[in-house]
């Protein structure tokens, strides 16, 4: 990541896990970075004071547009959304609302303030159930099975047809499975409740939490528990950086899966906490949850094609080994 980042960047959601990640990345490289967040989620922390900070959503199209007037953004790197899958589906219009309805608000300000590059934090499960693939490439139909996912399908289709219309580049990220915390440990996730499996595996470790269920154990897996691609945090901020400099540099617009290409099942996520820690890890069997697919492992092709990112940390045991000293660290203090 040689090449140089122009103009002051606005990162929404720039105090939550991702967003703050990717804030550190951007600093590191020496960029002039402001963050909106409205901290429902996220956590001012010791290196913020190196940005312009403004407390408030993404909805508030007057304060946006104040902002990017006043920094003169011509970057916006979009993180601000809520991710729970269950959550969407007992509350879908909390999700449309927030995730939809407050990227469009965000996506026309940007507009109306001709912001030139657009990159915007989307998901794997926009791909929804996946069969007969053994990895997920960009090209595969999508049909998200939650509003979680159809939320951030729709903002996809909006970047999309405003780039059309007006010129505004666009990069988007499809992310699958993110787990770790800053290698320096100035960062990570702060979830009282983790909906993740490494998360809630650490919880159950430490005994804050019931023993771990495994939804299946006969699944069509090499030993029968799902299969995911776990990317550490830190690879996928840079990743961020890289794809910026890339769209600044060649004026195309990118769509990418963003994860290793490598999956591990839930027994190897076990395994190889309890080979960090030293302690066994209490768990349960319980029936597969309808709808989720088996395996999902992102192809990787265009990612390594396109972007000048290779990542640093592409192995299971140092994304457990962060995420349990940042939990042992922090012991979810805001």
């Amino acid at each position: 990541m040689n090449a140089l980042i122009t103009g002051p960047i606005l990162v929404t959601g720039g105090a939550g896990y991702i967003g703050g990640q990717t804030v550190l990345s951007l600093l590191d490289q020496g960029a002039d970075v402001v963050v909106l967040d409205d901290l429902s989620t996220g956590s001012v922390r010791p290196f913020h004071e190196n940005t312009a900070f403004y407390q408030g959503r993404i909805q508030d199209q007057g304060l946006v547009s104040e902002i990017l007037k006043k920094h003169q953004i011509k970057s916006i790197l979009h993180f601000a959304g809520f991710i729970k899958v269950d959550e969407s589906i007992s509350n879908p219009l909390k999700y449309y609302n927030n995730n939809t309805d407050g990227s469009r608000v965000l996506i026309e300000a940007a507009v109306h303030n001709n912001v030139e590059t657009f990159l915007f934090s989307s998901t794997a499960a926009v791909y929804g159930s996946i069969t007969g693939v053994e990895t997920v490439d960009e090209a595969l139909e999508v049909h998200p099975l939650n509003p979680y996912g159809w939320s951030k399908l729709f903002t996809e289709r909006l970047l999309q047809d405003v780039s059309k219309a007006h010129g505004m580049q666009y990069g988007i990220f499809r992310y699958f499975n993110v787990a770790g915390a800053d290698m320096r440990f100035r960062h990570g996730q702060f979830l009282e409740k983790p909906v993740h499996l490494i998360g809630r595996a650490i919880d159950a470790l430490l005994g804050t939490a019931p023993p771990l269920q495994i939804f299946g154990n006969t699944l069509a897996t090499p030993d029968g528990t799902g299969v995911r691609d776990y990317i550490h945090v830190s690879d996928l901020a840079d990743a961020h950086v890289a794809l910026l400099q890339n769209l600044q540099s060649i004026p195309k617009n990118r769509l990418l899966n963003l994860g290793y290409g490598k999956g591990h099942s839930v027994l190897d996520v076990i395994k190889c906490l309890e080979e960090i820690s030293g302690k066994p890890v209490p768990y349960e069997f319980v029936p597969a949850r309808e709808g989720e697919a088996a395996s999902v492992v992102a192809n990787v092709k265009m990612l390594t094609e396109h972007l000048a990112w290779k990542p640093q940390h592409a192995n299971l045991k140092e994304i457990i080994a962060t995420s349990l000293e940042w939990r042992q660290r922090t012991n979810f203090e805001k």
